[in-house]
């Protein structure tokens, strides 16, 4: 007969003694943990961000759509002094996403933000989640992040705002995107990202901060896979650049193809990619093979990458 273990509730406290000093800092290296919970691939912009005369507890970026994502920590249950943090922190960042995070989330509380996401614009998303601890029996702590509220996109939707309907061609986009993230989270696990965009790009987080893999439909009717570098400033950007063209032939030998090194002098950022052609407008088939293409040299680009951006000095631990 099978034996089960049994689950049991741990006091977050036990972990994290101390929300600000201990929670929000595991909190902003581990992102991808809240980020998989949500559907969103979140980076980390800055922790305790000052807003005003307040400190936000992290200021993040989602990949997904390159908009602001602010998160705010507190153990026990949600209270009004949080709240209206929250919102003056969104306010001042121009935040799209807000995601409140507790231990209880109070029913007043539920309703308040589930009202806000009724009433706010289609770009603005409120998410409260609960934190918790469990094990099953003398087995390792697990972190459990359960969302409470989260914008219904269905209701989103069938409302006026703002902003006009999307047009045919960025349906298009987002129709597109939806079935490429779906396939590389669901098949390939690549990505916890759940929302496509309308919009002719997506970024995924590369594990590194400041280092993105993306697919674009760029200009002249190209697609393009790419490593998008932007620690945050010129100098870091083109030495982690140059230090990765330096081994220019051993990583295209990888890769299995020419890559395409643009340093853009012009600009702060600098990418290595690689191109085919393809537009949004192709047929479905010439469309689900441009799909394919990007699928495979996204993990091809993450598998040559990845065990040399572990070697430079702003990576390694």
């Amino acid at each position: 007969m099978v034996e089960f273990g049994k689950k049991i509730q741990v006091d977050v406290r036990t972990i994290w003694p101390n929300e600000q000093t201990d929670f929000t800092p595991w909190l902003a290296t581990h992102l991808e943990v809240l980020g998989e919970e949500l559907g969103l691939e979140l980076e980390l912009v800055e922790q305790e961000a000052d807003v005003g005369d307040f400190a936000l507890d992290i200021l993040a970026k989602d990949l997904g759509t390159g908009r602001n994502v602010i998160i705010e920590n507190q153990f026990g249950a949600t209270n009004h002094d949080h709240l209206g943090k929250l919102l003056t922190y969104s306010a001042g960042l121009e935040a799209s996403t807000i995601i409140w995070i507790a231990e209880t989330i109070r029913d007043e509380h539920r309703q308040t933000l589930e009202w806000l996401n009724r009433k706010t614009d289609t770009t603005t998303d409120f998410f409260a989640v609960t934190v918790s601890i469990t094990r099953i029996d003398e087995s390792k702590p697990i972190v459990d992040f359960d969302p409470v509220v989260f914008p219904n996109e269905w209701q989103k939707g069938q409302r006026p705002g703002p902003k006009p309907a999307p047009s045919p061609r960025s349906d298009a986009y987002r129709i597109f995107f939806q079935e490429l993230i779906d396939e590389l989270r669901e098949t390939y696990r690549f990505t916890g990202a759940k929302a496509g965009q309308p919009q002719n790009w997506y970024s995924f987080s590369s594990g590194f901060a400041g280092i993105t893999y993306g697919f674009n439909f760029a200009h002249g009717d190209r697609a393009r896979v790419e490593l998008y570098i932007d620690l945050g400033e010129l100098a870091g950007n083109k030495e982690l650049f140059d230090w990765l063209q330096s081994d220019k032939q051993l990583i295209e030998n990888d890769f299995g193809e020419p890559l395409s090194w643009e340093r853009l002098e012009e600009r702060r950022a600098s990418r290595v990619a690689v191109y085919r052609s393809g537009s949004i407008d192709d047929d479905q088939k010439t469309q689900a093979e441009t799909k394919s293409w990007a699928i495979q040299n996204l993990l091809k680009m993450k598998k040559v990458m990845e065990p040399r951006l572990k070697t430079h000095k702003v990576f390694k631990a």
